[in-house]
């Protein structure tokens, strides 16, 4: 029997904006079906009417068949009585008060606006904000939903009659493209010099020149500007670092084609599925040895970050005479992302030569993402442009909760009925302008997502700007302060769906731990309503305090004198011919006083501290750059096989454990006074930290019975680690589970902070 039946289907995802209507429409009409379509405030509504084999095609087709642009969550579909639609038809749109339905990111230009980008009979040609439905600037230009255009920063621009026509036109793939625009009646490009003076000509051709001549530019983006130089010219590049003040952290690339990238680096399957991606995130890439890039570009770094164009602008500014751009964010270290011109004119002073500004105003700052591909999967280091708003989907329904995240690579989360919605990155709440944008993001994504959270989750440290201002505002009735390792752990557990207790390990640089003491080589027995330390890595004096995060010679010291003692001053180290002796002494002071000396459990420190030791690194110019090197170093090592893990002590104190290495610092001593090769002493020290791990995660089961391991915290990004440590777990018999939807760092905290505040909270 092929009866007639309706179909009701509830879509719900990023369904508007996105071509969703006319792609029903189309789709319909493709089956033979009659009803209607219309956007409502939780997703689409349809009603598809038709012989059975027809609907039960369209159903089962649907989500497959849906515009490039959106993300179809989950449908409900049932059926009724057929009601004899005569024809297929789109509705008007249905809003109801504080119901809602997902934005879109911002995504990468289309084929389609490519293709007349490049056409020289097409009215757009050479135009540098050509969007539709299918591509195209969103979270960062909307103020306020519903998604339409008065409602965005294209409000001031007024459709000219041809761009009207295509907005209206349901066959058009441009039928409701809120940024829809042309050269006649949209935003316009032009070029400023240093001095504030507009250059004559085409502003995009004189770019190019200047680009190709060595100069630095500031360029307007999707989400902010980018300070852009030629990436083949050493004395553009090395001009840049002086003037952003960035001493060696290596700088993003775009290079206009997946060739000229496989030109620069090595390039998997899986690499290049995510560089060609709609979100076109920075993605890490191993450097080929023979570079063709100037060496100031990415020193020490085995790795390029690189990115394809995502905008027609970049299209255009990509064809000139160059192999590849730098394209990095346009900041002074340790602030936000640039984003309007008067801020880029002001704050990019003394270090753009000239401006390449556009009139389309941003409303929301978004870096580029940045991942990278780790067992064939695409895993996050930093989640923005791209990825953001979409939430992480849970398995259950929240209150709304507002989390404040961490005080580094913060981002913030909010949560309505099952989806958690991680922000954009935000950065380090180290300065007023950081701290403007944390708290614009909180008011925009309250509106958008038109939520009214009670309940306000925020970390311990008394210190962070996050914490002091969730302490401070008024109207949450319920503030829940969250241990930073157990956010991470959390943070982890909620992205792989796990509600039960599991074994936590939450390694990282910093956190503050109940006791007041900088925690951070921590194994938690946890689940979201509360955790037990079982284990951690005994404390040692960080002299200096945070000193030692930027300068990891002081652990070394703490290690050493831990160690060795007074006797530590005999050993002949390499180490000890860069230091100098007077700021030696003074340290030693330090600790034999206790003087501004707090106590840390970190594994990150011990890292950096190896990798001083070895006099692979003994400051970090930006975060974690010690242990990144000493990972390089490890991973050169070809012969990898029955290689013993140094020694190593897991001593019991009541009912936890406490790991100390001073034996491993002894023995890495003396390899390195035999002059041992440095690269195999760091790839022992990483096989010792991942047989560690394994060797506390077995006693820890043999207690409580649990088999499930989450790994979360920076030093988890460290890929070797990550690599030795999966393997072990596998063969000891673990389910292992790490993060890859949202960061590892502390930029995956805000997640954590707001499961455990749910459940703290029931």
């Amino acid at each position: 029997m092929n009866k007639k039946v309706r179909a009701r289907l509830l879509v719900y995802g990023v369904v508007q904006g996105v071509g969703f209507r006319p792609f029903v429409d189309r789709f319909a009409r493709e089956n033979n079906l009659t009803g209607w379509v219309l956007n409502a405030s939780l997703g689409v509504e349809i009603e598809a009417e038709g012989k059975s084999k027809d609907v039960k095609k369209f159903v089962e087709g649907f989500s497959e068949n849906a515009p490039p642009m959106s993300l179809i969550t989950h449908i409900d579909v049932s059926y009724l009585p057929p009601v004899d639609y005569k024809d297929f038809v789109i509705k008007k749109s249905i809003v109801q008060p504080w119901e809602f339905t997902l934005i879109s990111p911002d995504m990468a230009t289309c084929e389609d606006c490519l293709k007349e980008l490049q056409d020289p009979q097409d009215r757009r040609f050479g135009y540098p904000f050509i969007n539709c439905t299918n591509c195209g600037p969103r979270y960062t230009i909307i103020r306020d939903i519903p998604y339409d255009r008065p409602k965005t920063t294209m409000k001031k621009f007024v459709m000219c009659p041809a761009c009207q026509k295509e907005y209206k036109e349901i066959t058009n793939r441009r039928f409701h493209a809120q940024p829809n625009a042309c050269p006649d009646c949209g935003p316009k490009i032009w070029l400023l010099d240093s001095q504030g003076n507009e250059q004559a000509g085409d502003g995009i051709t004189k770019a190019k020149i200047f680009l190709s001549q060595g100069k630095i530019l500031a360029v307007k983006g999707l989400g902010g500007f980018h300070l852009v130089c030629d990436a083949q010219n050493e004395e553009a590049v090395k001009n840049l670092r002086q003037r952003k003040r960035r001493e060696e952290k290596p700088f993003a690339l775009m290079v206009n084609s997946i060739e000229k990238s496989k030109s620069l680096c090595f390039i998997s399957k899986e690499e290049e599925k995510s560089l060609l991606s709609i979100k076109r995130p920075i993605v890490l890439l191993k450097k080929k040895k023979a570079s063709l890039l100037a060496p100031s570009v990415a020193p020490k770094s085995q790795d390029l970050g690189v990115m394809l164009p995502y905008t027609p602008l970049h299209y255009l500014l990509m064809d000139g005479p160059y192999l590849a751009l730098v394209m990095t964010s346009g900041n002074i270290s340790q602030e936000p992302i640039v984003f309007s011109n008067e801020e880029a004119l002001e704050r990019l002073k003394g270090i753009a030569d000239y401006y390449l500004l556009h009139n389309r105003d941003i409303y929301t700052r978004s870096d580029d993402s940045v991942v990278y591909i780790a067992n064939k999967t695409e895993t996050m280091l930093r989640r923005s442009r791209g990825y953001c708003p979409l939430p992480i989907h849970l398995d259950y329904h929240v209150e709304q909760i507002l989390a404040c995240g961490a005080e580094l690579k913060n981002t913030i989360c909010l949560t309505r009925g099952k989806d958690a919605f991680v922000s954009q990155y935000i950065g380090d709440l180290e300065n007023l302008e950081a701290f403007n944008f944390f708290e614009h993001t909180i008011n925009k994504m309250k509106r958008i997502l038109k939520v009214n959270p009670r309940i306000i989750a925020y970390d311990m440290h008394p210190d962070y700007l996050s914490t002091k201002y969730a302490e401070k505002v008024s109207e949450y009735d319920i503030k829940i302060p969250v241990q930073h390792h157990h956010a991470h752990v959390a943070s982890c557990m909620a992205e792989n769906g796990l509600k039960k207790k599991v074994i936590g390990l939450a390694w990282d640089g910093t956190g503050y731990g109940e006791d007041g003491c900088v925690w951070g080589g921590e194994f938690l027995v946890a689940d979201f309503f509360s955790f037990e330390r079982k284990a951690f890595f005994s404390y040692l004096p960080m002299p200096g305090g945070e000193k030692a995060i930027k300068e990891p010679y002081r652990m070394a010291i703490s290690y050493l004198y831990q160690t060795f003692g007074d006797n530590l001053m005999d050993l002949a180290l390499p180490f000890f011919f860069q230091m100098d002796n007077k700021k030696l002494s003074a340290i030693l002071e330090t600790l034999k006083k206790g003087i501004n000396s707090p106590l840390t459990s970190s594994a990150g420190r011990l890292f950096e501290s190896i990798s001083s030791i070895l006099g692979v690194r003994n400051k970090n110019t930006f975060e974690g750059q010690a242990a990144i090197e000493l990972e390089y170093l490890a991973s050169s090592i070809r012969k990898r096989n029955n290689i013993s893990a140094y020694p190593y002590l897991i001593n019991q104190i009541d009912s936890q454990y406490q790991i100390d290495v001073t034996p491993m610092i002894k023995q890495i001593v003396k390899e390195s006074v035999n002059q041992k090769s440095s690269a195999a002493i760091a790839f022992t020290f990483h096989v010792t930290m991942a047989e560690i791990a394994v060797d506390m995660c077995r006693k820890i089961r043999e207690e409580c019975g649990i088999t499930s391991v989450v790994l979360s915290g920076g030093v988890f990004q460290n890929r070797l680690l990550v690599s030795l440590l999966t393997e072990k777990f596998v063969e000891q018999g673990f389910d292992y589970y790490i993060q890859q939807k949202v960061p590892a760092n502390d930029g995956g905290i805000a997640l954590g902070q707001a499961v455990i505040a749910y459940f703290k909270s029931i």
